[in-house]
């Protein structure tokens, strides 16, 4: 393996510690999922708060990570002993391409563990480093909005050197909060689908031919073993398809494309599964909106 990402979470750390630990096992398992079905060989491990994915081409694996729910932000780290001789010597190794003459830079600090230095202190003197070493540069720190930013975070006895942050898509590991099935009829539906994957569900999708493309070019990159179903030719048999996917998956809601005057024609024609409309309150501006930051995450 040769690069390694740093991967962060969010609400996976405000849960208790026996459903951290299941919440960040299936976190564990999707991001591998992700790497398998694009051919890419990986090892994934933890520390407290981060996880750290080994894989040899890296800037796929970022493109991919980046689209696995619960991951809040990933980097491209290097990673070596915490030994302040070595922090030294590899930052200013990394950060000679990156900081061209008369940039402003800021070193960004963070430490866990028992260390002999502060954030504070450590990031002051890396930050006197970068000016001794690159003197002809003429660089300028600049704490609040730096051209440049280098990122240290000491975690016991490795450190890890970034200079970038990729944002995910936040949220909850798929296969943490139960089954549903989703009508797929275009972007409202697929934002709907969407938008409960992220809360952790698996969503099965019953996809009408106007669909197609929300389904198979977007969805299906935010879940490799999602499930598609064809929907039937009539629209008044959609929701047929709808219940025969969810005995198959043994889903307990259906998610629904509806808008505001339309929901309360559907209550109570769905027994005891649950409908979920999470775009029920948008507009179709909203909706286009929306779903084109999920299309472009996924491209």
């Amino acid at each position: 393996m040769t690069a390694l990402l740093l991967v962060r979470y969010g609400e996976l750390a405000l849960k208790s510690a026996p459903v951290r630990r299941e919440f960040e096992g299936a976190l564990r398992r999707n991001l591998l999922d992700q790497l398998a079905g694009a051919g890419l060989e990986s090892r994934v491990r933890a520390d407290h708060g981060h996880l750290y994915v080994e894989v040899d081409a890296a800037d796929p694996a970022l493109r991919l990570v980046a689209r696995v729910f619960g991951v809040t932000s990933v980097s491209v780290a290097h990673e070596l002993p915490t030994d302040r001789a070595a922090i030294t010597a590899r930052l200013l190794e990394l950060a000679e391409p990156r900081l061209p003459p008369g940039a402003s830079f800021a070193v960004r600090a963070r430490r866990t563990g028992q260390h002999p230095f502060t954030s504070q202190e450590l990031a002051r003197d890396l930050g006197g480093d970068l000016l001794d070493r690159f003197p002809d540069r003429h660089l300028r720190v600049d704490l609040e909005r730096p051209e440049v930013e280098l990122f240290v975070e000491v975690r016991g006895p490795r450190t890890y050197l970034y200079f970038d942050r990729v944002s995910g898509p936040g949220g909850l590991p798929l296969g943490v909060a139960g089954r549903l099935v989703a009508l797929v009829d275009g972007p409202r539906g697929a934002l709907g689908a969407w938008l409960m994957m992220k809360r952790g569900c698996r969503v099965g999708l019953v996809v009408v031919p106007s669909g197609e493309r929300f389904a198979h070019e977007v969805l299906a990159r935010y879940d490799p073993r999602i499930r598609l179903a064809p929907a039937p030719a009539t629209p008044d048999a959609w929701p047929s398809a709808l219940a025969a996917l969810a005995d198959d998956l043994q889903a307990d809601g259906v998610v629904l494309p509806l808008r505001v005057e339309e929901y309360a024609g559907v209550l109570g024609t769905w027994g005891d599964r649950v409908i979920f409309s999470p775009t029920v309150g948008l507009t179709e501006p909203e909706v286009e909106e929306r779903w084109q930051h999920v299309a472009e995450r996924a491209s």
